[in-house]
């Protein structure tokens, strides 16, 4: 079992918002677009994630993962074992008299991919292109599994039920379960010849090219799900999600609070005591002119509407908060000296 903890390099104590950051810069560091990213460590970075932000999956992983009670449920007289969110299906399964979900089974599977953006970027929609080698349908058989032309036949295994019976171990002792039969994935029949394309699967591996639109207002670690643009489904099943997971490149001089920009401005104490503007450059790329009054302190906070970023799920745009700090000069001239030494002499 890995440590998620010490993949993500943070205590067993540590907060959410401690493991978030954490995996913000391992996730930047290890990000397969860059240069010297590392797609395995992104993997298992992205999975540690989303095992301990999450609050039901950290409590499991933290009492029956080999890392949080000691007990590894691969070891000692367990056959095969089973991972640690594997013990809710336990008590799923007895209490509800062993019978098998009917969950899909030929549903395909999901894939999740990334997508590193700057903060102008999600000023407005952007389309995005990936090229995925994923399991698409078989253009042969059409996603049937069968050799065009031939027939089907009862599968031996369930004897066309689609179901059959399964002896299970856990914790709790021995204990049956109706499942899904896994030699015709729950169909009770079986084709009479596979098609020589797939070979019964119904999907093959191709790399395919998708276009995704990243609405306006898109934030960090955001995901965004597009229906039916994961894996191929097995012989006809439904086809899994895409799942986009969203990284914003950090801005040299606005920080990102939900839709809120905030910048900081240095200005001459001069400036701050007689009052007058300041020039800023928005995120939208217009030139901005603040003003400041006189005896403006540091630390002055101004809200600049409609200047921050659009809303993902609304209408309208957030603001921009400026802070004024005041620059305190470390070296003065002689004409400078004697000007402040004639104004301290008048009480400023």
């Amino acid at each position: 079992m890995k440590d998620y903890y010490q993949i993500l390099g943070v205590s067993r104590g540590a907060s959410k918002e401690e493991i978030k950051k954490a995996y913000r810069k391992l996730a930047h560091k290890y990000h397969p677009d860059k240069k010297d990213g590392d797609e395995a460590k992104f993997k298992e970075v992205s999975e540690a994630y989303q095992a301990l932000s999450d609050d039901q999956k950290r409590q499991q992983y933290d009492q029956f993962g080999s890392a949080g009670s000691g007990f590894n449920f691969h070891q000692g007289g367990f056959e095969g074992g089973f991972e640690f969110n594997d013990f809710g299906d336990i008590f799923e399964e007895m209490f509800r008299g062993g019978r098998a979900s009917t969950s899909d089974i030929n549903r395909g599977e999901d894939i999740e991919v990334s997508v590193e953006m700057s903060l102008e970027d999600v000023l407005q929609d952007q389309e995005k292109k990936f090229r995925i080698k994923k399991f698409v349908t078989c253009s042969r058989c059409h996603g049937d599994g069968a050799e065009p032309g031939t027939s089907r036949n009862q599968c031996a295994s369930c004897r066309g039920t689609g179901r059959v019976q399964e002896m299970k171990r856990s914790i709790f002792g021995t204990y049956t379960r109706e499942t899904i039969c896994p030699e015709c994935s729950g169909e009770g029949q079986k084709p009479d010849k596979v098609c020589n394309v797939c070979s019964g699967e119904g999907r093959v591996k191709k790399e395919e090219e998708i276009e995704v639109v990243i609405p306006a207002g898109v934030d960090v670690d955001q995901i965004l799900k597009v229906p039916n643009k994961g894996n191929a489904g097995r012989r006809g099943g439904r086809n899994g999600s895409l799942y986009v997971r969203v990284f914003i490149r950090e801005h040299s001089v606005f920080v990102r609070k939900g839709d809120n920009l905030h910048a900081v401005k240095s200005i001459p104490f001069s400036l701050a005591v007689t009052g007058g503007e300041v020039e800023l450059r928005s995120i939208q790329g217009k030139k901005l002119l603040i003003e400041i009054p006189s005896g403006t302190s540091s630390g002055k906070i101004f809200r600049v509407s409609g200047k921050g970023v659009p809303h993902f799920s609304r209408t309208g745009v957030g603001d921009l908060f400026l802070k004024i700090v005041i620059d305190v000069p470390k070296k003065l001239s002689k004409r400078q000296k004697e000007l402040l030494e004639s104004l301290a002499k008048e009480g400023l």
